[in-house]
């Protein structure tokens, strides 16, 4: 599979790497700092597993931080878990024609296999859940930030083209399911929210320990 998607799409990914090299020179190196910060973000998925669990502190974000942790775990379980080690395609910077692109911008070496880009799927997922959830006159803002991910991997030189695309539609998928898991849970919270565990989460906000403390 890695050596079908390197042939088949050599020539794509191969133009989109001299695009970004074009600019990173003629730039000289401006964008890379910031792009480089970009790029923390996604790392491992930690940003977003925390603002998740922070949502999940207050009654009213908790849907959201359950979705999207809900969409990060099917997003990693998808990507990490199962296509990375399927594809088990190596990273851009290995192959020599790439090298000095590599080393201009970044020169960091990133483990685990190149397909998909985990940090574009954990993105994507966590954004897709948000534009579902969230008022749609305002939420497909969240996908600036994939398109800026996205952009910074490649710029990089930590994946293809090809990499990130594929960590779009993961992670399109892997949201939407999250959506539809959420909505199936809180439907059952809904329905017996008599019941103990379901009216803590309905009910209960870190806020309210604070209130009590200084009571």
């Amino acid at each position: 599979m890695a050596e079908w998607l390197n042939t088949t799409f050599y020539s794509f990914d191969s133009s989109v790497f001299n695009f970004m090299n074009n600019l990173a020179v003629k730039a000289g190196g401006f964008f890379t700092p910031f792009l480089k910060v970009v790029s923390v973000f996604g790392e491992g998925g930690i940003f977003f597993l925390i603002l998740s669990v922070i949502l999940l502190l207050f009654k009213a974000t908790r849907r959201f931080g359950l979705g999207m942790l809900l969409a990060i775990g099917v997003g990693a379980l998808f990507t990490n878990v199962i296509i990375k080690n399927a594809v088990a395609r190596p990273r851009p910077f290995t192959r020599e024609e790439f090298k000095s692109f590599w080393l201009f911008v970044s020169g960091k070496e990133q483990s685990e296999y190149s397909f998909p880009s985990g940090h574009v799927t954990v993105t994507m997922t966590t954004m897709t859940f948000i534009f579902l959830k969230g008022n749609k006159k305002y939420s497909w803002l969240s996908f600036l930030a994939v398109l800026l991910m996205a952009f910074s991997r490649v710029y990089l030189i930590i994946h293809y083209a090809t990499d990130v695309i594929g960590g779009m539609i993961i992670g399109g998928i892997t949201g939407t399911i999250a959506y539809f898991l959420t909505k199936l849970i809180y439907h059952y919270i809904d329905k017996y929210n008599d019941k103990k565990f379901c009216s803590f989460v309905l009910n209960a906000d870190i806020l309210d320990l604070f209130r009590k403390q200084a009571d």
